[in-house]
């Protein structure tokens, strides 16, 4: 893997994580003074005429004001909401499907709270009735996830450096 390639974690002056960008743009940013580094790879990048920390997580100079992106509702971003468990029984089986708490037949809406992702036993089983009909439990009350949500996605498995400045 190039090394310029690899991704540092960028956040706004007040330590919100704010994007990731692979590290020659932000040894570029580190060169111009543009940013602060707050924590770094092992490593040290080397050119010609100078040596610098290989950055891991970087913190702009001023701050940034960006509305944050809604999160679609659609059904890839609820399996990846419930991070693809069933939330009636807990199991991780394929293929999940996606179940209305409150049926469209008794005013359900297609809202995230309304949402969530289920395996097609549990499916089955709720039929078109609420949870409390059919007696059976969320594991956990669904929510509209935050613009955090399309960051973590993109991040995957972060570095361990990155973790106090994500709120996981």
């Amino acid at each position: 893997m190039n090394k310029l390639n690899r991704q540092v974690l960028v956040l706004n002056q007040n330590y919100e994580p704010f994007a990731v960008y692979d590290a020659k743009r932000a040894i570029i940013l580190l060169y111009l003074k543009k940013v602060q580094l707050v924590e770094r790879y092992r490593e040290d990048v080397h050119s010609i005429s100078i040596t610098m920390p290989y950055p891991s997580v970087i913190r702009l100079h001023s701050y940034i004001h960006r509305p944050y992106k809604r999160v679609i509702l659609n059904r890839k971003n609820i399996i990846r909401r419930d991070s693809n468990v069933c939330q009636y029984c807990g199991k991780n089986s394929r293929p999940m499907t996606i179940d209305h708490i409150k049926p469209k037949c008794y005013g359900g809406k297609d809202t995230w709270e309304n949402l969530v992702c289920a395996c097609v036993p549990c499916n089955t089983k709720k039929g078109n009735r609420t949870p409390e009909q059919a007696d059976m439990h969320l594991l956990r009350q669904p929510k509209r996830p935050s613009h955090l949500f399309f960051l973590k996605a993109l991040i995957g498995n972060p570095h361990t450096s990155w973790k106090p400045y994500l709120f996981t």
